[in-house]
């Protein structure tokens, strides 16, 4: 038996983009028709069908729900605040709360409104400015249901996809230029952290809890290679904490959000890999990746939610089996002291995957692209019984 604190988090993530349908504003939008890739379209409708989303989730026993806001739908043009928009996502919120769901809201979720991207994206000098705006007319909008804010995803993944490899918007491929867009996100956050913080200072609520959601990934070498070790070594650093010592050292995180997935091995073609399962994706599955980097994280002496971990399979079997691994690892941290408040699985629904389109299937909800129907996944209700009882 496996027991998790009785104020435990525990539900499921989902971002704008990748469910809403219909997000014409959005660089992704534009970008899909620019490399013909498979059209995000109407999604999986979930801008219309959210409160019904929302029920199943409560059936299934979660307290908490991490959403993102399309910033594109908030100002569609620049200078320009929908008002309409704003209110969308405040009955987003209120029907949360009138589901007991706790809301996580994700400022930017990768997508970025058109016009910004026009002018330049993140490499505009005014960019930070022009994103404090947004924020701060999302932010008045929602403070009165919203505790958990999430400002930037996993901003290492957006610069490596956007900027060093150039597979998504805006496709380029500089290793100055993601040097220059590092620098602005971490700057980003630190001031909407500020912000955020001043707005609920100003309103008289509760302080809010303010953090970023890091893609953390495994690195395991299998040698005892000195050089492969200080390859490994670096890209630990580089990937996984750099960002994180800068936040920290800024005094601008008040937890640590996790995204885990999978890990990276060397020698890729070792013989020691051959019995590690993958996901349909390629991806290995490594829930003792999630405990070792839990561990190092501990050094932070903060509070660390898991904001996604997920799997792409056609096999709900092994979508049970993973969740299963991982939250036993995650328990084996907290009798660590690890300080982990909550587990968020990746996704609610089956979603659009950006440019890998709507084939893999990483939802404990599926939903029928033709109909738009939701099945609930055998997985889900066995996720649901952890839920209510905390306990494994």
């Amino acid at each position: 038996m496996f027991e998790f604190p009785k104020d435990f988090w525990w539900g499921t993530s989902t971002s704008s983009y990748q469910v809403e349908g219909d997000n014409f504003y959005s660089d992704w939008w534009w970008w899909e028709k620019e490399r013909d890739l498979e059209p995000s379209g109407k999604c999986c409708r979930h801008y219309e069908l959210y409160k019904q989303d929302f029920d199943l989730a409560k059936a299934l026993n979660h307290n908490a729900h991490r959403f993102s806001i399309e910033w594109a739908r908030i100002e569609p043009k620049k200078g320009f605040f929908d008002l309409s928009q704003i209110q969308h996502y405040r009955d987003v919120v209120i029907s949360l709360r009138e589901r007991n769901l706790e809301p996580i809201v994700t400022l930017n979720h990768f997508t970025l409104p058109l016009w910004f991207v026009k002018e330049g994206g993140w490499l505009n000098k005014k960019a930070v400015d022009y994103f404090l705006h947004y924020v701060e007319r999302v932010v008045e909008g929602l403070s009165f249901g919203v505790h958990f804010w999430i400002t930037i995803n996993e901003p290492i993944v957006y610069i490596y996809q956007s900027y060093f490899k150039g597979i998504w918007p805006p496709g380029e491929r500089s290793f100055l230029k993601s040097i220059k867009i590092y620098k602005r996100l971490v700057l980003a956050h630190i001031n909407s952290y500020k912000l955020i913080h001043r707005i609920y200072k100003e309103k008289n609520l509760n302080p809010p809890l303010v953090s970023i959601a890091k893609h953390l990934r495994g690195f395991s070498c299998l040698t005892r290679n000195p050089y492969h070790k200080f390859i490994f070594s670096f890209k630990d650093y580089l990937f996984n904490f750099m960002m994180l010592d800068d936040l920290i050292r800024n005094k601008s995180l008040d937890f640590i959000g996790v995204n885990y997935y999978t890990v990276e091995f060397l020698p890729k073609n070792s013989l020691q890999l051959k019995d590690i399962p993958k996901n349909n994706l390629g991806w290995f599955i490594y829930p003792e990746g999630l405990y070792s980097l839990l561990l190092k994280l501990k050094r932070y002496n903060l509070d660390i939610f898991i904001l996604e971990n997920g799997i792409s399979t056609g096999d709900d079997n092994q979508r049970w089996s993973f969740i299963e691994a991982h939250l036993k690892q995650i328990h084996k941290a907290i009798e660590k002291k690890v300080r982990v408040i909550g587990y968020l699985y990746w996704s609610l629904l089956d979603n659009f995957e950006w440019e890998k389109g709507f084939s893999p299937r990483f939802g404990l909800i599926e939903v029928d692209y033709q109909s738009f129907r939701r099945t609930v996944r055998r997985s889900a209700k066995n996720f649901s019984k952890i839920c209510k009882e905390s306990k494994l």
